[in-house]
């Protein structure tokens, strides 16, 4: 039998398990995709492009993300899936090649007072182990530094079931690391007398200031009736005694007009009914009187450290947890770099490595007490992406959204690098991008669109970076756009003085911004651009429009928000002869099924809750008899899922002409918003869709100074020539314009630039350029300069 000797120069046949390379995506259909098929490469950095509503989000986080942890959510028990939230399969006919989704998203951090920069990663755990082991005088465990656990000590008799049970004595202790007067907050909340009522005056004169406390209500019937008081005699009059019990009494029990009901001082009965609800959520009349009465003040126990007297007293060489909490990131990587401890050499090097993520990432202007609601939105994907960067595992699938918001173009290199690391590491990473740097970086390209909402959802292109630009695709026919500096510059009207700004990392800053302008401010990231912006003064008439999340229901949306629903409901009742109340889904013409909600909300006690569309009126909102009265041939519900831009047409002409609406319409379609449904809830727009949505809701206002936070976030490379129309009529027709950027179009466009730095946090904090745009990149003297400079060139 002859032997193949050809069979060993024969390459093997390549192993079923290296064939899955791809994940294929076929027949998409989530929210506006249209049957959308893509193949996107694993172990490779493909990042989503398209004008804003295209379907990005869509195809990245709302069909492969969200399968993927619907699976890995099946693997799990029945019982613990019971604590989980039930996910819908996505709309997708086939889904093959996935592998783990790991979200980075833009979501603000939780805004728990207790939650830290610290807390949020491992930084602040390994400190305190550190702290255990090596501070001086030794307090306790790790939990001892933690000013999220409180000391106990308590003390009984328990009884032990050894043969024959017998009763001993125990004491228990924790030693933990909270202030016990702030309750680990570093705050403290106290009420300005002042504001609360006038001391000349008797309760029976009207002396409480306080809304809901009028002379005839039930409050200060309750307080008059007590027997405590005289209610004719002045409140300066009263004895130490009486005024402690007008402010302080614990509840008691009295009879007022026959019925048994509990008297409480003023200040703990405020504390409930004020100080335990959102500010957000109260009436604005109720929040402007807390904003007037309530003042916050740093702990005077701790000093706003959060930690005990024991946890503040132990040190290592001469540092304390709360001094090291304080620093400068940058600064406590050096301090931990110069310990030498061999006992703990594993923690200081696992310590060590966190906090050079930091620096690396561009944070290490943060410190790690900074209170993790205080960050935006980009610094929060930051501070997730420092987590994954120390991450052991591979193979698995990366989802970023715009990781560059927030960053200068300095900043930009920096993030790259570290997504190619990922990538690198053996990760698939899916970026959704408007960024032409970062593009620039992509081995695969989806572009998306042509147009954005009913417009978008297919797939433009796919393939590299180069077709892409040769494809004529609106982002290939805008990937290479470059503003072009002003030939003049408008002339200031006035200006807006600050001096002695000192606030965070502003080093007595004082500035004259240009009124009657565009004024871009500019610097690193933590340069103190938003601390200059917040030292203006309170009296100037500044509309500050950030992309905070807008406070309000499961029910609140544009057409709510904006004011649009009232002239709609006021139209449809005037075309019908019938009351504008029936159009309302919170009022008389709401589906008694579900209030007007759409949905059917079940709260299922320990599992999660669900929610399912309403059967009676199929996710409608209004009831069926609401339904049979049109406007121009359509009723109330196919109004609210219009688009704007169909809106705007809809509602400027023929039957349903209806001016007040169509001004309304016409702001949203101006600031890019075109496509966005008259319906959607609030809770699922974008960061830079809230701020755009303010900022419509604004134009008609009288405020002469618009303060706006990164406008150009989540805006494609086309919709940036239109912010600039945008900014340019706001201050054509008589407003100042100042906007805190990062691209190099707009500030190409500014009158008048001020660039801060020129580093972060410590390092940066004044003033290093104010003048032109033609001025700054004539002097290249800074980093921006250099970088505008190049864009420009």
């Amino acid at each position: 039998m002859s032997r193949d000797t050809g069979a060993e120069e024969r390459p093997a046949a390549p192993h079923a398990a290296d064939s899955h390379d791809w994940i294929r995506v076929h027949g998409a259909r989530e929210n506006n995709l249209k049957d959308v098929s893509v193949e996107i490469p694993k172990r490779r950095l493909t990042v989503f492009t398209g004008v804003s509503g295209s379907g990005k989000s869509s195809l990245v986080f709302d069909t492969i993300a969200a399968e993927s942890q619907r699976l890995i959510n099946e693997t799990y028990s029945a019982f613990v899936q019971g604590f989980m939230p039930t996910l819908a399969r996505p709309e997708v006919d086939v889904l093959e090649g996935l592998t783990t989704a790991i979200i980075v998203d833009q979501e603000r951090m939780g805004s728990d007072p207790r939650s830290t920069v610290g807390t949020a990663t491992d930084a602040n755990a390994m400190l305190r182990i550190l702290f255990s082991r090596l501070g001086e005088p030794h307090i306790g465990p790790p939990s001892a530094y933690s000013f999220n656990v409180p000391s106990v000590r308590a003390s009984g008799a328990i009884t032990v079931e050894r043969g024959a049970g017998k009763t001993v004595r125990a004491t228990f202790n924790r030693t933990g690391g909270m202030c016990p007067r702030c309750e680990g907050r570093g705050t403290v909340t106290d009420f300005d007398l002042t504001q609360l009522y006038d001391d000349s005056k008797s309760l029976a004169e009207g002396a409480l200031t306080i809304p809901g406390y009028g002379e005839k209500g039930w409050n200060v019937r309750l307080i008059t009736e007590s027997g405590f008081f005289d209610p004719k005699k002045p409140i300066r009059d009263y004895t130490e005694a009486e005024l402690h019990d007008f402010l302080y009494k614990e509840p008691t029990k009295v009879k007022v007009a026959g019925a048994n009901l509990t008297y409480e001082g003023l200040i703990p009965r405020l504390r409930k009914s004020f100080l335990s609800k959102d500010r957000e959520a109260m009436q604005a009349h109720i929040r402007a009187f807390v904003d007037k009465a309530v003042t916050f003040t740093s702990c005077p126990d701790c000093g706003g450290t959060r930690l005990s007297e024991g946890a503040r007293s132990s040190k290592i060489k001469g540092i304390s947890i709360a001094d090291a909490c304080a620093m400068q990131i940058s600064d406590l990587a050096e301090w931990v770099r110069g310990l030498d401890e061999p006992s703990v050499a594993p923690l200081l090097t696992a310590l060590q490595h966190s906090l050079d993520s930091f620096v690396e990432i561009g944070l290490g202007y943060l410190s790690l007490e900074r209170p993790s609601g205080t960050l935006s939105g980009g610094e929060a994907q930051r501070v997730k992406m420092v987590r994954q960067l120390g991450s052991s595992l591979t193979d698995v699938t990366y989802v970023f959204d715009e990781p560059t918001i927030g960053l200068h173009p300095h900043d930009i290199q920096r993030m790259n690098e570290l997504l190619l690391r990922l990538r690198d590491k053996g990760n698939t990473v899916l970026v959704v991008e408007h960024k032409p740097e970062t593009i620039a970086i992509a081995d695969h390209v989806v572009d998306l669109g042509p147009g954005a909402g009913t417009a978008g959802g297919s797939v433009c292109f796919e393939g590299t970076l180069e077709g892409l630009r040769a494809s004529g695709t609106l982002t290939g026919r805008h990937l290479d756009d470059r503003a072009s500096l002003k030939e003049t510059v408008r002339t200031p009207t006035g200006a807006l003085e600050i001096r002695g700004a000192n606030a965070h990392n502003l080093q007595d800053v004082d500035v004259d911004i240009p009124l009657g302008t565009l004024v871009v401010v500019t610097g690193v990231a933590g340069s103190g651009k938003s601390s200059l912006m917040a030292s203006l003064p309170p009296d100037a008439g500044v509309v500050s429009i950030d992309q905070g999340a807008i406070r309000g229901s499961r029910r609140s949306n544009p057409a709510t928000y904006t004011g649009l629903l009232e002239p709609i409901r006021k139209a449809f009742a005037k075309a019908n002869g019938v009351k504008p109340a029936l159009f309302s889904a919170n009022s008389e013409g709401a589906c008694p099924n579900c209030n007007g909600a759409g949905v059917i909300y079940t709260d299922l006690a320990m599992m999660a809750g669900v929610a399912s569309t309403c059967e009676e009126c199929e996710g409608r909102r209004f009831q069926a008899s609401v339904l049979e009265y049109h406007l121009g041939g359509r009723d109330i519900s196919q109004v609210l899922s219009m688009s704007v831009a169909e809106a705007e047409e809809f509602f400027g002409s023929g039957e349903a002409r209806t001016p007040a609406a169509h001004t309304i319409l016409k702001r949203l379609d101006d600031v890019g918003l075109g496509y966005l449904s008259l319906g959607q809830p609030l809770t699922t727009l974008s960061g830079g869709e809230r701020q755009r949505l303010k900022l419509a809701t604004h134009m008609g206002g009288k405020g002469g100074i618009y303060v706006l936070d990164e406008p150009t976030t989540g805006l494609h490379l086309a919709d940036i020539r239109q912010l600039l129309g945008l900014l340019d009529t706001l201050v054509d027709s008589g407003k100042s314009v100042i906007v805190i950027e990062h691209h190099q179009a707009v500030m190409a466009h500014a009158d008048w630039i001020i660039d801060l730095g020129p580093g972060a946090g410590h390092d940066g904090g004044r003033i290093v350029f104010e003048g032109t745009p033609a001025d700054l990149v004539a002097a290249r003297s800074t980093l921006t300069g250099r970088h505008l400079a190049e864009y420009v060139a």
